[in-house]
């Protein structure tokens, strides 16, 4: 049975079309939390609510835009000021990474990435954050990665925008100890969702066998911001692997990274 506590709550989630993402959107309705869906495929969105409302019995709002536009946060702020709706957990999840050498991808995916996983991520947390605070009562969750631990051979610009999150988390966390608003970063390792596909990896990553489900990263990742931890790995070896990296020099863990990513992409 749904916690009364929960029941008129809505959470706001970004990159809610597919992957973790969808899967956090089921978790949360299923929890009795009121939603607010984004992404770019209004018509997968609608579709995702449409099913949420019938099953779950909460409101559900889809707001289709692309994240990688500098207008994008304002306005999202604009339709949650249209529509009254005052926003009590902020789900960070949207991003995307390019797989190959640096000075080979595409430069416009880079700048496309760097304003969904780094700049959206960081503007809607400050367009967000105010009334949390004030209101005394406040979840955010962003999605790094792993790859937020080490440098990233291969994925170089990712894997800086997911360390920027982590450490944008971890930074923001300790400012607003006593608000009531905690942040959470969740870590996950390959995971079974489009994100390798979009990525440009090899089939052998599309298909790696020690992936979690979306599902279980999301169930995991929901848990962990509703105990206030700051940061979790999905996954125990990926929890190993990540904290092991503190062991040893960066250009020893980017070292390793790279015999791990150049195999991956063969």
């Amino acid at each position: 049975m749904v916690e009364m506590a929960k029941k008129g709550r809505t959470a706001l989630i970004t990159g809610a079309s597919e992957g973790i993402g969808r899967e956090l959107a089921r978790v949360m309705a299923k929890e009795g939390w009121n939603l607010v869906l984004v992404a770019r495929r209004e018509e997968i969105l609608t579709e995702l609510a449409a099913g949420l409302i019938v099953e779950h019995g909460v409101k559900c709002a889809v707001i289709a835009v692309d994240l990688a536009e500098p207008e994008s946060v304002g306005m999202i702020a604009q339709k949650l000021r249209e529509r009254n709706v005052a926003v009590d957990a902020l789900i960070n999840n949207a991003g995307f990474g390019r797989y190959g050498l640096f000075a080979d991808v595409d430069e416009t995916a880079f700048r496309s990435m760097i304003e969904v996983n780094v700049t959206a991520l960081t503007n809607l947390t400050r367009a967000m954050l105010p009334g949390m605070i004030e209101r005394k009562r406040g979840w955010v969750m962003n999605v790094g990665s792993t790859a937020s631990f080490q440098p990233v051979p291969f994925s170089a610009v990712y894997g800086a925008t997911k360390a920027f999150v982590l450490s944008f988390s971890e930074a923001l966390a300790t400012e607003l100890e006593g608000t009531g608003v905690t942040v959470t970063c969740v870590c996950p390792g390959v995971t079974e969702t489009g994100f390798a596909r979009v990525a440009g990896a090899s089939k052998q990553e599309v298909d790696f066998r020690g992936a979690l489900s979306a599902g279980e990263v999301a169930r995991l990742g929901y848990a962990a911001m509703m105990k206030g931890k700051r940061t979790v790995v999905t996954g125990g070896m990926n929890a190993v692997l990540a904290f092991g990296t503190r062991l040893i020099s960066r250009k020893m863990a980017a070292g390793i990274a790279f015999k791990l990513m150049k195999k991956r992409r063969s």
